[in-house]
């Protein structure tokens, strides 16, 4: 990607963000360059072409958090592992994971259908580490995965609306995961 195609694209998901994807024009997207607009057209066909790159990005963002995550060791390690990593991409890339959380829908056609299957993915990978941990007795036995995931990937994912930058986002996920796992009842609790 040419170095003024990747500022186009840092520029799209900045304005992507902060205004939503219909709230933004080319005219911006140029005015933030500081270029014409029709120049714009030398790098791109379509204000889609940038949704569907800064949406992709967040997706292989993700992704590649969930990739570091260890195949092996407590099931709670791992999920706290993968809590953290997804938080860190909300930390480290606002406005990436903003659009990719909030702005795809706007995607069209195949490019829609690629996206969702891959945050389909996304999710399966998260509700397979909670499966697993049902199946190995590290959680209860009575532990919908689907649910739990989708539970957690709300927390996780909500945070672009309020994770502001120079949090730990470590300490956070930490905090996620005693709450998710552990639970709000209590030890005091009959």
């Amino acid at each position: 990607m040419s170095a003024r195609r990747s500022e186009l694209t840092r520029a799209a998901a900045r304005l992507f963000a902060e205004k939503g994807y219909h709230g933004t024009s080319v005219g911006d997207l140029a005015q933030a360059l500081g270029v014409q607009k029709g120049s714009l057209y030398a790098h791109i066909q379509s204000k889609a072409d940038l949704l569907w790159e800064v949406a992709s990005e967040g997706a292989a963002a993700f992704h590649a958090a969930l990739d570091s995550v260890p195949d092996e060791g407590p099931v709670i390690d791992r999920i706290r592992a993968a809590l953290r990593g997804h938080l860190r991409v909300v930390g480290e890339q606002l406005d990436v994971a903003t659009v990719f959380v909030r702005e795809w829908r706007y995607l069209e056609g195949e490019r829609r259908d690629a996206f969702v299957a891959e945050r389909r993915r996304y999710e399966e990978r998260f509700r397979a580490l909670y499966r697993e941990g049902r199946e190995l007795g590290e959680l209860r036995a009575d532990l919908d995965d689907a649910t739990a995931a989708l539970l957690a990937l709300s927390a996780v994912n909500w945070a672009y609306a309020w994770l502001r930058p120079g949090v730990d986002t470590d300490a956070i996920a930490d905090r996620f995961t005693a709450l998710l796992v552990d639970g709000m009842r209590g030890y005091n609790t009959p």
